[in-house]
């Protein structure tokens, strides 16, 4: 593995859909934050949408910038080449027609410290998984409950 690799954090992916293919943006601007804060760097940023018939298609950003609504222009050129038309497909398979969604693919800077020194330890990870936020408020009214 190279030295450059050694640094590099822990590496996520999140498909966000979009209703309708309603996108407000409201959540741009917050995205934009965390990387100037230096929390997490873009990989990737793609867009896919699911017709009535089923039909995806890939959105290039430029293709969702045209009515001055979303300035995405910020996110031009956020492609590593991780992703490819089969994640796309697979991706829209989440997708309930008529939505679109934004794939985002990105590296977790703020844990880059702790998981090259745990590398350079010789640890490796052999599990990962998220926990969803509706589960663990139900894990919690269950303990307030049982109090």
């Amino acid at each position: 593995m190279s030295e450059e690799l050694e640094e590099v954090g822990p590496i996520d992916y999140l498909v966000v859909e979009f209703p309708g293919n309603r996108m407000t943006g409201e959540g741009f601007p917050l995205l934009v934050d965390l990387v100037d804060r230096g929390l997490i760097r873009i990989l990737d940023l793609m867009f896919v949408r699911k017709d009535e018939d089923g039909t995806v298609t890939g959105m290039e950003i430029a293709d969702l910038t045209g009515d001055g609504a979303l300035d995405l222009a910020v996110f031009e050129g956020a492609s590593s080449g991780l992703l490819g038309q089969d994640d796309l497909e697979e991706a829209a398979t989440a997708l309930e027609p008529g939505c679109s969604a934004g794939i985002l693919v990105y590296e977790n800077v703020w844990a880059a410290p702790f998981a090259a020194a745990l590398r350079r330890g010789g640890a490796r990870l052999v599990a990962s998984g998220r926990i969803p936020v509706n589960a663990v408020v139900a894990a919690l009214d269950e303990i307030e409950a049982a109090r």
